[in-house]
């Protein structure tokens, strides 16, 4: 059966659109809507940020709690590093990648001098210009390293992108199933999400038997993945988020990493540490990994080293597994990589962090933060969990029974607070929250690092409202 679709042609609009209307027209035409903006119905426009808000055409002001899936860890417009942008949007912005500028030298060795003195060995640091496209330079990596094998592990939950070799390890189906048969999927393996775990064990005894079920696989030649004649493993390497980002900021047992390192290292898999999220300060330490005692063989950052500014990613491994003798330069390419205002921010970044004693201060206001949660937790019953690692918050939402999972209204509380009504004295706010979890029930807080007390109470007031809103409902 032959259908023909005749398509309407739209009509010219001015090319210097003045109105938010004729700005909507322009983007519903000509926009793809194949990117996140349209999981709502009417996206909102911001006009410009400063700090913890961003402010709509109207000037009101909405607290991000956020920070653009925590890329913007210093907050919006932060002087010193959109300084350092500009000092290097005037001096070296361009260069082509096969000529050397000093940002990215003094920044790899940066970046290099410190895991060396936290995870003990040396190793190289690697650029590109995203998260997802570091994962892929990490998996040439692995497979290089490992004679060409392209099997690998990751937990359910977890997230690492949307390129064809990141989506193959991440374990959402959502991200595969338009593009074909994924022949070399990860095989993913159960994380210790304790709220949703089996009832009347400890975090750490849970924790415990998810490493016990995983070195199952191990124990026989007929479990699949082992050959203990040869003493070799089908798979590579096991790529984790410490702390579960898209997945709802589930924070493991402190046991966990350090059980299953043990596993790894047994049968010669490689750990790959994703810290494009949680990284940079996000737990109270530059790197999540830190929080659980054990050493990565690879890590993967991004995002908030340039604080949402020029793109920049990378990935930091072993001297073994990327030294030029092992990966000798071709090997991987992108145009943008390393690029000197990405790298010029990233090192003011990382000059910034050294000065200041942040760890200590992000651990007590996450402290203050989640307290003021469980406050709320009391005293609405669609609150069935909290938790939180530094300024990595999560509050899941549920029914009444306080544990089965309610998106409906995790989706209403997301739009509601994007309506910029709330007030607070006289002052009216919106509320910018996101949405993760397994059931996407889950409102995953990653305020401004720099956000002040004040600002957090205001947060707690703002979202007291929207839950009691939400019980009227």
């Amino acid at each position: 059966m032959n259908t023909t679709f005749s398509i309407k042609q739209p009509e010219l609009v001015s090319p210097l659109p003045n109105s938010e209307l004729q700005l909507r027209l322009l983007e519903e035409t000509y926009c793809s809507h194949g990117d996140t903006v349209h999981y709502a119905h009417q996206p909102s426009f911001f006009e410009t940020c400063e700090g913890s808000y961003l402010y709509d055409s109207k000037g009101t002001p909405f607290l991000d709690l956020q920070m653009w899936y925590s890329a913007v860890n210093f907050g919006y417009r932060n002087p010193r590093l959109n300084a350092a942008a500009h000092r290097q949007l005037d001096t070296l912005p361009q260069v082509a990648s096969q000529y050397l500028h000093r940002e990215k030298v003094e920044l790899a060795a940066m970046i290099a001098q410190d895991a060396q003195r936290k995870f003990g060995t040396k190793g190289r640091v690697h650029f590109n210009v995203g998260g997802s496209q570091a994962i892929e330079d990490s998996l040439k990596l692995v497979r290089n390293y490992s004679g060409g094998k392209s099997l690998m592990f990751a937990f359910e939950g977890g997230y690492h992108g949307r390129t064809l070799g990141a989506s193959a390890i991440t374990s959402s189906y959502r991200y595969r199933r338009r593009y074909g048969h994924f022949g070399e999927r990860a095989q993913f393996i159960e994380f210790p999400y304790h709220f949703r775990g089996p009832k009347g064990m400890s975090k750490e005894e849970y924790g415990h038997q998810c490493v016990q079920k995983f070195a199952r696989l191990f124990e026989s030649e007929y479990n699949g993945v082992w050959d203990p004649k040869a003493g070799k493993a089908e798979f590579a390497a096991f790529y984790v988020e410490p702390i579960q980002g898209t997945g709802g900021y589930v924070i493991p047992p402190m046991n966990f990493f350090k059980e299953l390192k043990q596993v790894l290292d047994q049968h010669g898999i490689l750990l790959v540490v994703d810290e494009i999220q949680m990284g940079v300060y996000r737990t109270g330490k530059m790197w999540s990994i830190e929080h659980f005692g054990v050493n990565p063989d690879i890590l993967v950052f991004g995002k908030a080293i340039t604080n949402g500014l020029n793109p920049l990613s990378g990935v930091w491994a072993k001297e073994e597994i990327i030294h030029p003798g092992i990966f000798p330069p071709g090997s991987t390419h992108s145009t943008f990589a390393s690029n000197p205002m990405g790298t010029a921010v990233a090192l003011e970044t990382m000059k910034m962090l050294e000065e200041e004693d942040f760890g200590a201060a992000i651990v007590e206001k996450g402290a203050y933060f989640l307290d003021g949660l469980k406050e709320l937790q009391k005293r609405h019953r669609i609150i069935g969990d909290v938790d939180g690692l530094g300024l990595a918050l999560r509050v899941e939402i549920c029914a009444e029974d306080g544990f089965t999972p309610d998106k409906a209204t995790m989706d209403w509380l997301c739009d509601e607070g994007m309506k910029g009504d709330l007030s607070v004295g006289t002052n009216m706010y919106g509320l910018v929250l996101d949405v993760g979890g397994y059931h996407k029930n889950v409102i995953t807080l990653a305020p401004n690092l720099l956000i002040s007390r004040e600002e957090i109470d205001l947060a707690l007031t703002l979202l007291d409202q929207l839950f009691t809103r939400a019980s009227k409902r």
